[in-house]
Parts: C-alpha cells; structure tokens; sequence
C-alpha cells in the first residue's frame, strides 16, 4: 500500500528543502528543492517500495523546481534514473548539453549522477501530476546498458510507454493484495518496456566525453547565459560551476582560449550581429553596449574599432546601406533577438 512521502500547503511550504526526502532521508537524492508562494498550495508525494525501487506520484497545485549540481552530488553520491510519466501539466528540463520538455502524456527521464534542474508547472486547471520510478542505476542498465544523456523526453504516444504506465499503477495502486513477488514482476515487467523503446532510440544516449570537455561545457554555457553581467571574470565563472580558478584556466588552455580573449570575442561578435541587424531607432549603440557586457558605451566604442577597424557608428552606417529593403524584417528571427 501507498505511504505519504510529503505533503506540503500554506502552513509549512517552506520547510519543503529539510522534508521531501521523507522521514528518514531514504527517497530521491541531495538539491535545492523550492516550492513557489501563491494562494493556493497543495503539493503531496505518496511512494510504495518495490525491492529497492520506489514508485512515486506526485501531485501540485503550483509550481515546483529542483536543481540538482555537482556539490550534491560529490556530497551524497545517489546514483539513481528516474522515469517520468507525465500526466497533467509540464516538466521543464535542462542539463549540461540543452534543456527539453514533457507535456501531458510524455516520457522523460533525469538521472541523478549528472548536474540538471526541472520545473515541475500546472496546467491550465493549476494541476500538475505525474508519475515516476525511481530505479537504482545499476539495475536499470539490466534494461539500458548503454549510457544515457542526463536528462530528456519523448513523446508519449508509443503503446510500450502507456503499457508501462499502467502496470506502475497497478502496483501503485494496490492494496496489498499482490504477493511482492508478483509486483517485482509487473515492475520489472514496465522496465522491459521501457528499456525496448529506449534501447532502440540513439537521441536518448550520451555521446560519451571525458569530463573535461563535460566540464568545458558547463563553462562555455555559464558564460553564455551571463555574457551581459559586467562582472564576469574567471573567478566569478569558476566559482559557480564548482571548479577553481587553476581547472578553469587549465580547460580554456586546453581549448586554446585564454578567459579574456573568449569573453570579448564572443561580446564584439554578438555585438557586430546586432549593429548589422538593427536600425538606430530599434536599440541605440550605447544599450547593444551594456546589453552585451560592456560598462560603457566609450570603452565599447573603442574596443569595437580596435577589433574591426572602424566604429560601430560607422558600421551600422555601411550595413544598412547595404542592406536590402526587407533584410532588417528578415533578420529579425536570428539568434541576436535572443538575447532581447
């Protein structure tokens, strides 16, 4: 039979990070769990066990985020793969290599050995559900032996996923009427499933990397994400993808970029991208400036020159002269709106 794991509402929501593991910590693994304010806040989580796995449903009425990184993972070690069936609402994912999303009736996967964040949202009626297996890693690759990226999501029209689903509910749902072997065999019955589906799906593996270029990746994707911060250094970098400055510094040797050259070569391009795309009147020189990292238009200016010899005034000029009539309207769906 099915136990409370959590159950969390406006009186104790934020006691959310010390109590979704369950009374003894045994459940899920390390990371920041939040659960957002709103006027109506109903979260609960029952769990039945079977074997050493543990089957959970998960219901909200507001939004739900976890980010798992590599200090809770160094801290505990938890080395599980979750399966997700999605039943209402969304399940954001992002990880080191991209991000995706599960909609009602999706299958996603997370795995607890590689740094990722997920927004569990509600729908349209504020109700998000879902369904999930929590399976010891070793025992999944029985069914996986392939090594699978840290997270993704596949539509969940494939019969095999819906048959897998049912059987969890079954167990889930039952009241102590199958003997525990029988229910360790309808679960390992769901793992088969799901195992021939992704078994058979070469967008679910990892392409394999050592860690230093995982690691190069979490560092190429920080900067991006913050590229306008003024404050970027190598420090600031280093710091919040958990290496120190020396690894840091050894990983952009290794790719043969020092720190400064990759910041401000990535700033002038995006900033070249957006001069040539743009009129006067859409976004001045000096918000392009502070908008791509720059604490000043002047130092911008200077620095543009020196890069491509000529000005950014001067090189907006040219390209609009160049340009034709509808290449601003065309543009306009490139990458540099993006960062609008």
């Amino acid at each position: 039979m099915a136990e409370t794991l959590f159950a969390f509402d406006k009186r104790n929501y934020l006691d959310c990070q010390t109590a979704y593991r369950g009374d003894n910590n045994q459940e899920y693994y390390l990371g920041n769990y939040t659960i957002d304010a709103g006027s109506v806040i109903d979260v609960r989580a029952e769990k039945k066990a079977v074997d050493s796995c543990s089957i959970i449903r998960l219901r909200s009425k507001t939004r739900l985020r976890f980010q798992r990184t590599w200090t809770h993972i160094r801290e505990d070690a938890t080395d599980v793969t979750v399966l997700w069936f999605v039943k209402r609402g969304r399940l954001r994912i992002s990880h080191q290599c991209g991000q995706c999303t599960a909609g009602s009736g999706d299958f996603a996967v997370t795995r607890s050995m590689s740094p990722f964040s997920i927004e569990c949202e509600a729908d349209a009626n504020s109700i998000h559900e879902v369904l999930h297996l929590v399976v010891p890693t070793h025992i999944f690759r029985g069914y996986v032996p392939r090594e699978l990226k840290a997270g993704f999501a596949l539509a969940g029209r494939r019969r095999e996923f819906g048959v897998a689903e049912r059987l969890l509910n079954e167990v889930f749902d039952d009241a102590d009427e199958l003997a525990p072997h029988l229910e360790k065999l309808l679960l390992e019955s769901a793992l088969a499933l799901v195992g021939e589906v992704l078994n058979g799906n070469e967008s679910c593996m990892l392409n394999r990397q050592s860690l230093p270029d995982r690691r190069l990746q979490d560092v190429l994707r920080y900067i991006d994400i913050h590229l306008s911060d003024p404050g970027l250094s190598a420090a600031v970098v280093a710091e919040a993808c958990d290496m120190s400055p020396r690894y840091l510094s050894f990983l952009l040797k290794q790719n043969e970029t020092p720190f400064s050259e990759l910041i401000w070569d990535k700033r002038m391009k995006i900033a070249r991208r957006w001069l040539s795309s743009t009129r006067p009147g859409d976004i001045s020189i000096a918000e392009i400036a502070f908008r791509v990292g720059f604490k000043s238009a002047a130092h911008f200016s200077r620095m543009f020159k020196r890069v491509y010899q000529q000005g950014p005034r001067e090189f907006r000029t040219a390209c609009l002269a160049n340009m034709p009539e509808h290449g601003l309207d065309a543009f306009s769906g490139g990458s540099v709106n993006t960062l609008q």
